[in-house]
């Protein structure tokens, strides 16, 4: 199997994406990276992430994207999560992604990194992307999506299966008590 076989078989599993971390414990340098994008057989999408050409896109590619360009650790986090599920009508400038490491990287515009320690965070996968969980999303963006949004979205997020019923009772709650305090 060549090389750029072994990439399509595990890029074609991962949104078309590899980054140069993961072809090199596959065994392949950097260099044969740089030559197949030279070649057209890959795209650079951001710092250390590939491309293959053949691949069909998905709603999905630009979260999977943002997490591969800022490294290992990373999730989807905030209005971000709620975006990914298409919920409360958010569409943000760019896409939040936590990660417990610093990022010392330049990363484009669409990207912003949120420096999150270790912690109790709830994170799990969602469509094979790292993401904060939904119910903790919609704790996170109370103070900056519109109340009526996210509780008509908690509703949805909750006939989908995102969350459970209790969930989105807890939701309705917290909105209603920052009306309250507000």
């Amino acid at each position: 199997m060549t090389g750029y076989e072994r990439i399509y078989e595990y890029a074609a599993d991962n949104y078309g994406l590899i980054t140069s971390a993961e072809a090199r414990k596959m065994g392949i340098p950097n260099v044969e990276l740089v030559k197949m994008a030279h070649r057209g057989r890959l795209t650079r999408a951001g710092h250390g992430v590939y491309r293959i050409i053949h691949y069909i896109p998905t709603p999905y590619d630009r979260y999977a994207e943002a997490i591969a360009t800022v490294g290992p650790g990373a999730y989807i986090y905030g209005e971000s999560v709620l975006a990914l599920h298409g919920l409360a009508f958010v569409n943000p400038l760019f896409i939040s992604v936590a990660s417990p490491r610093r990022n010392r990287k330049n990363l484009p515009s669409v990207y912003k990194h949120i420096y999150r320690p270790a912690s109790g965070e709830d994170v799990t996968v969602y469509e094979g992307i790292p993401s904060q969980t939904v119910f903790s999303a919609f704790i996170t963006c109370r103070k900056t999506v519109m109340k009526e949004r996210l509780n008509e979205a908690a509703k949805e997020a909750a006939r989908l299966g995102l969350i459970t019923k209790e969930e989105a009772f807890m939701i309705k709650k917290e909105l209603r008590n920052d009306t309250q305090t507000a």
